[in-house]
């Protein structure tokens, strides 16, 4: 038992928490003596504490990050949620998949952004580090895992909590220092390299929220209502890049992971991210609005704080308990949940005790902004972006409002949406709609104040262009929805919009790029969803007649085909074909098909029965022992095109009681002007006996052709055997094996039956099916008189796979418009921090 380690890492917890409560009181008494020399001490001992703090939190995450690199399975997290086989590169992925872990993530970009203000920002530094010390506090309470006893409470869960203190099983009661040989495992949905990266991203993009609320109440309590508006923009523009570029990598995971066709579901956990994003933006903007042309400043304060509070109330949401089954992805409740709400509620009312208590003091425009104004269409840009989040919280909601009437005994039958995409997409789109206009027309004001002649000047050249533009697009890619056609429509006017924008930018200043980029890549973005969501259509349609599975609806049964293996059907121009079932290697990039291989007593080690080779190149040589991972079953699909291979599909199934049972994962043909999206349905099992069919006997001496339920088949030896599967035989007892070569559909296979007497009297008889063909021969006698073989064949119905695909056009313009985002956001950032 490795109880050091433990004890340090919950030491370091501790140490975490104090030290940033001390930097709080250190930086508060810097802002509240008069003494210069008293400031200096209390602020070099805010500084110090914040640098403990920050230690800490570097200790913590690489004490986790060695319990679960060293598989020390007595503690209940390395237990939860790693393994002694797991790949070393999903290995740090199990550091952030619990609760626990995290909360250390966003505790450390924010201990991380936090020194980088004590070195960049010394006029801020005391109030906005008071912030940022009184948040990380709480975020340690999360991890503390202390119980006070007379109280029965517990504040936070430790990640450094044993197994047995986690979990009541009689084991430890008979042997308290009991250790599993093996933990439970990453989450197979998790075990992708999307979630290596995403959510650090998404948690950095969490942290970098914190410092414009922190300079915003900062401005407020020290009167200084518009100079937070400087320092804080670089950060919301880094941050809104970020949080955006984690909720993206969010989406394309989904899209290469689940089966459900796309990369956004409106789960509630995906709203709840995306819901301060939008908010976010809109406050980006505001505040450059403030900062250029000083108005704005209200709503600036309100919505600097409300992104922050947001993301405490999405933590909220997801790590709860409170979503229940409304969402797929949500933590299970850890009893954190008060402590959750506490947090919620502390940064909420004190934001908004302080939002009253200076308002009257706070600037307000003084005069109306003009139609005609860059400030009135960057507000309204604003205001539709707000209303596009809100019509997303609402409904989110639904599950925390339910709980609040519960609170005052009374009982509400609100449900969350029951088809999520169809009800949020059908206002999201129009909201879309509404800031591609919106955004577009803004830059025509952004030099100058226009008026109404000159606007229609401005106007008439993007406007010809995005018409040509448009009737283009949808005489080639024949778009006829109402629908589609107008938000296609004013996709293509933001982006000419906008490039016309960026052509003037570049001669005057490239570094006011950034937003003409940005605005570029929104609308790329909105024509890759309509394509990909409005025009994805299903080719695997079952045109046979054959009924796949009466237990589904007629979409099951219309929209998925049923593929016997080594038999060709044609989809969407392709004739496809299932060639075999797969594991995956542990040490070499590939696959191997099953039934090249043989099960050892470790499911993970399995010996080669003939030499394995992937993509034409020789991985393993017949008898050598190598890894797989068996958890996964991944299908061969084969697609071919005139006669050649275009692609070679492997989507993958792992069967999991203890995540619902059947997790399947797609696997994409990706090409430029559309992907070819597949994943498996159902699939054959192997869990019970083969219905074989009647036995047919044929007599076949050796070298003599003969068929085996249509394949071509020759009996090419027959040789005597002194063991059986490594087994060897006795004296007296005699064993025959023949060898029996089949001509597949598209390689050779072999059959190799034994006969066995055994005491002189005893027959057996061992047949050798062939898994790929579907049949099944047995060596049934011997007749030496005329040097013949009796042979008894059996088949059954061919192992077969029932897939679903769908055809997604120019998504690939949905992914350019992510990347032109983010370098939009990018060089904004840079200029506003270069400043």
């Amino acid at each position: 038992m490795h109880y050091f380690i433990g004890n340090l890492g919950h030491l370091f917890v501790i140490t975490s928490m104090v030290a940033s409560l001390v930097s709080a009181f250190a930086y508060w008494k810097n802002l509240n003596v008069a003494d210069p020399l008293k400031q200096d001490s209390w602020r070099t001992n805010g500084r110090v504490a914040f640098y403990i703090h920050g230690i800490a939190v570097l200790g913590i995450a690489a004490i986790l990050y060695a319990i679960i690199q060293q598989h020390y399975f007595e503690y209940h997290y390395a237990y939860s949620h790693s393994s002694l086989h797991l790949p070393g590169q999903y290995m740090i992925s199990c550091f952030w998949e619990g609760q626990e872990g995290s909360f250390l993530l966003w505790m450390f970009w924010q201990a991380v952004i936090g020194i980088i203000l004590i070195h960049t920002q010394r006029a801020w530094e005391a109030p906005v580090m008071i912030v940022f010390a009184l948040v990380q506090a709480f975020l340690a309470s999360m991890i503390l895992g202390v119980v006070i006893p007379f109280a029965d409470f517990k504040i936070g869960s430790s990640p450094f909590i044993l197994l047995r203190d986690a979990m009541s099983d009689p084991i430890f009661k008979i042997n308290p220092d009991f250790i599993p040989k093996d933990g439970h495992g990453l989450n197979a949905l998790l075990q992708n390299y999307w979630m290596v990266i995403h959510p650090p991203t998404l948690f950095l993009g969490f942290a970098l929220t914190l410092p414009p609320f922190a300079f915003c109440l900062a401005g407020l309590w020290q009167k200084k209502y518009s100079e937070w508006i400087k320092p804080a923009l670089p950060w919301a523009l880094v941050g809104g890049a970020i949080l955006g570029l984690g909720i993206l990598m969010g989406g394309y995971w989904a899209y290469e992971t689940l089966s459900f066709g796309g990369y956004w579901n409106w789960d509630p956990v995906e709203n709840a991210v995306y819901v301060p994003w939008i908010i976010l933006i809109a406050a980006i903007h505001v505040m450059m609005l403030q900062k250029n042309k000083g108005t704005a400043l209200k709503t600036s304060i309100i919505l600097a704080i409300t992104v922050f509070i947001l993301i405490l109330y999405s933590t909220f949401l997801t790590r709860s308990g409170i979503l229940g089954d409304a969402s797929v992805h949500s933590f299970t409740d850890l009893g954190l949940s008060g402590q959750l709400l506490l947090y919620l509620l502390f940064f909420t009312i004190s934001s908004i005790g302080l939002i009253i208590i200076r308002w009257k003091n706070i600037p307000s425009d003084e005069k109306e902004s003009s139609v005609y104004s860059n400030e009135f269409w960057i507000f309204l840009g604003a205001t539709v972006l707000c209303l596009m989040g809100f019509q997303v919280l609402m409904p989110t909601s639904i599950p925390v409002y339910n709980k609040i009437v519960e609170l005052f005994g009374s009982h509400s039958n609100l449900a969350p949406p029951a088809n999520q995409i169809q009800f949020y997409s059908k206002f999201q789109l129009w909201f879309a709609v509404a800031i591609a206009l919106v955004s577009g027309t803004a830059q025509f004001f952004w030099w100058n104040k226009m008026d109404k002649e000159k606007l229609k000047k401005e106007l008439l050249t993007p406007l010809l262009v995005t018409l040509v533009v448009f009737a283009l697009i949808i005489a080639i890619a024949k778009v006829y929805e109402p629908t589609y056609l107008i938000l296609t429509l004013c996709g293509v006017y933001l982006i000419i919009s906008n490039i016309k924008f960026l052509t003037v930018s570049l001669k005057v200043n490239p570094n006011l790029s950034g937003g003409a980029i940005a605005h570029i890549g929104v609308g790329l973005m909105l024509i890759g969803i309509m394509f990909s969501a409005g025009y994805s259509k299903v080719v695997s349609l079952n045109n046979s007649g054959l009924i796949v599975n009466k237990e589904m609806g007629t979409e099951f049964n219309r929209d998925n085909l049923l593929l016997f293996i080594n038999e060709t059907k044609s989809m969407a121009g392709y004739d496809i074909e299932y060639r075999s079932e797969n594991l995956e290697l542990r040490k070499k990039k590939g696959f191997v098909r099953k039934n090249d291989i043989d099960p050892t007593s470790d499911p993970y080690k399995v010996v080669a029965n003939k030499n394995i080779v992937y993509q034409n190149k020789k991985l393993y040589s017949a008898k050598d022992t190598f890894e797989v991972y068996p958890e996964n079953t991944f299908y061969e699909i084969e697609m071919r095109r005139n006669g050649k291979v275009a692609a070679t599909l492997y989507p993958r199934i792992q069967i999991n009681p203890a995540m619902g049972g059947f997790l399947a994962s797609p696997d994409i043909k990706r090409n430029f002007g559309r992907d070819i999206y597949t994943h498996v349905s159902a699939m054959m099992t192997r869990d019970e006996e083969p219905n074989w069919g009647k036995t047919e006997e044929v007599k076949a001496k050796i070298g003599q052709q003969f068929f085996v339920n249509d394949y071509v088949a020759v009996l090419e030896k027959v040789e005597r055997v002194d063991n059986i599967d490594g087994v060897q035989l006795d004296g007296e007892d005699v064993a025959v094996k023949a060898k029996i070569k089949l001509q597949g559909e598209h390689e050779v296979f072999y059959a190799e039956p034994i006969f066995l007497i055994r005491n002189r009297s005893e027959v057996g008889r061992i047949p050798s099916e062939v898994n790929d063909l579907g049949v099944r021969i047995t060596l049934l006698n011997i007749f030496p008189q005329t040097n013949e073989f009796l042979l008894g064949t059996n088949a059954r119905q061919k192992d077969w796979v029932v897939i679903k695909a769908l055809e997604k056009p120019y998504i690939n313009v949905l992914w350019l418009g992510t990347g032109v985002l983010m370098i939009g956001f990018g060089i904004a950032a840079w200029r506003r921090i270069r400043a």
